[in-house]
């Protein structure tokens, strides 16, 4: 094959954009085993992406975080105006964590290094990461500002032509709390980068390629031809639809979105959202961008694999100043407690068009996060964060998955793991009764998650979370999931959204929304009811007062 081949057959197509993934995949597994933190190796918190040499993405790990493959290419777009393509050696790394040109917050990572082929740029590798610590206030939701947040790294080389940028390495591990850590998932994306390099390179060389060119645009083109062809299935008009959120104290966010189609082409606009807040839960536009239309992806055009293509016949605005598009210098460290709500109001809106694509509301939209910093019974620092997910909505055809994330699909990890490197026991990590929306078709439940303090010193605590004044709503007569509550042992409760300290033998309980139902719940097929009864999933008297069942 040649550069400028563009006759690709499909059965040739589909089995070089297999290889691509696999590359994706193998870069992946690389990052993932090298890794040092619990949020990488355990939670799955990162991605890696291959893009060719305009920056546009040609093939995205299965299971890293999807929103992040919709923002590397724009981050590298960042890269590219900052060093000219000329400009990049083999062995470079470009990194940063600028949340307005990368992924929205200080603690996510982003680096891209060139891909070289017999002396030609041909590529691009990316990996973003979330670190375990990056500075600043921990990772948290009541900073007033970005400065408050963490440290902030512009546009830089992390490596220059394979040696070590010394003086950034050093501000770095001067300002985080686990430099060990940090410093290791860095080096481990650099690891990922070289295989992702190597394998394009053998790639080539099997493919009898000298880049790919022609290859990248086929791959694109086949790609938005079929999003293109699956959003002309839906009726042309505008559909639209509001969701709240807690906000921050009396302050409370507001989403509205309206979704219109037009042959082809898909327009979201959420005019009329709410204004930016002196707290941190804006999303930057990179991020409310991703959080748009991976979910519209997954719901109209589920099957096909993700790249550049993909997204060109979908257009999003939010307006500037909005809690969907901030203004720098806006605080944006919990940003996922507003852009995961995306996924809730597009899918209102497109219910109204497509109901059999979409699901109802999830309780893991957004799912509650908790931080713990401080020193462990040997004196040691420690930095670690609990994921754990409620469950997702209801849908036209089944019910919703237990304790299951989305839209992100960042996974809780091992427990076990997580009580090996800090002071802290999880003692209950089980399936919450009724939290599930009921419906023809019923939300997953969330889960009851308590967890005791053992350190001899008092602990930091960061809770991020929402839910607790409105909970996840259902479609087409689906009831709510259950809201969020989170409380200590002796009955008070910390702040949603802030800082707070935990002291020796303190035991939190953080209870997590379901999803919400899909349709009637009378519809319900009376024996999954009763199954739901004998399995504990719901109490005799949901049965009676939510399914009718005597």
């Amino acid at each position: 094959m040649s550069a400028l081949r563009t006759d690709f057959d499909p059965i040739t197509l589909e089995i070089l954009w297999s290889r691509l993934i696999s590359i994706a995949d193998e870069s992946a597994a690389a990052l993932l085993r090298t890794s040092f933190s619990t949020i990488v190796r355990e939670s799955n918190d990162y991605a890696t992406v291959l893009m060719d040499a305009n920056g546009d993405s040609l093939a995205e790990n299965t299971t890293g975080i999807p929103s992040f493959v919709g923002i590397l290419p724009r981050t590298l777009k960042h890269f590219l105006k900052r060093f000219p393509k000329e400009q990049w050696r083999p062995g470079d790394c470009i990194i940063t964590n600028d949340p307005w040109m990368a992924t929205g917050h200080l603690p996510d990572i982003t680096m891209a290094a060139p891909i070289f082929h017999k002396g030609r740029l041909v590529g691009f590798s990316g990996s973003i990461a979330h670190s375990p610590d990056i500075g600043g206030s921990i990772w948290s939701s009541d900073c007033r500002e970005v400065f408050e947040e963490g440290i902030r790294i512009p546009p830089m080389k992390f490596l220059e032509e394979g040696k070590p940028n010394k003086i950034l390495f050093e501000m770095i591990e001067s300002n985080v709390r686990v430099p060990d850590q940090v410093m290791g998932d860095l080096a481990a994306q650099v690891t990922a980068q070289h295989a992702c390099a190597r394998r394009l390179q053998e790639f080539l060389d099997d493919a009898a390629m000298v880049d790919l060119t022609a290859l990248s645009a086929a791959l694109q083109q086949r790609a938005e031809m079929a999003m293109r062809k699956a959003i002309e299935a839906v009726p042309d008009g505008t559909y639209r639809s509001r969701v709240s959120a807690d906000g921050y104290d009396a302050d409370e966010t507001h989403i509205e979105c309206a979704i219109t189609v037009k042959g082809s082409t898909l327009h979201v606009d959420y005019a009329g959202t709410s204004k930016q807040i002196d707290r941190g839960l804006n999303s930057v536009m990179n991020y409310t961008y991703a959080y748009t239309v991976y979910p519209i992806k997954c719901a109209l055009d589920p099957t096909t694999p993700r790249n550049e293509g993909s997204y060109r016949s979908v257009t999003v605005d939010a307006p500037l100043g909005s809690v969907l598009n901030p203004r720098y210098p806006a605080p944006v460290n919990a940003r996922q407690l507003t852009g995961h709500l995306l996924a809730g109001a597009l899918y209102q809106a497109l219910a109204q068009a497509v109901p059999d694509k979409v699901s109802a509301e999830s309780g893991s939209a957004p799912t509650v996060r908790s931080v713990y910093s401080g020193t462990d019974r040997k004196g040691n620092r420690f930095s670690q964060i609990l994921f754990a997910s409620g469950g997702m909505g209801g849908n036209c055809q089944q019910d919703g998955h237990s304790c299951t994330a989305f839209p992100t699909n960042a996974g809780s990890g091992s427990i076990e793991a997580l009580e090996s490197i800090s002071p802290l026991v999880v003692w209950q990590k089980e399936f919450r009764p009724d939290s599930g929306g009921a419906g023809r078709y019923r939300g997953g439940l969330g889960q009851d998650v308590e967890v005791e303090v053992v350190s001899n010193d008092p602990i930091r605590l960061s809770l991020l979370s929402d839910r607790q004044k409105y909970p996840p709503q259902g479609l087409l007569g689906g009831l709510p999931g259950a809201k969020v509550d989170i409380h200590l042992g002796n009955g008070t409760k910390p702040h949603p959204k802030s800082r707070s300290t935990l002291m020796p033998g303190d035991r939190l309980t953080m209870r997590f929304s379901g999803g919400a139902g899909y349709g009637d719940p009378r519809e319900r097929d009376r024996e999954s009811v009763r199954s739901d009864l004998r399995n504990g999933y719901i109490t005799s008297e949901a049965a009676r007062r939510d399914y009718g069942l005597s």
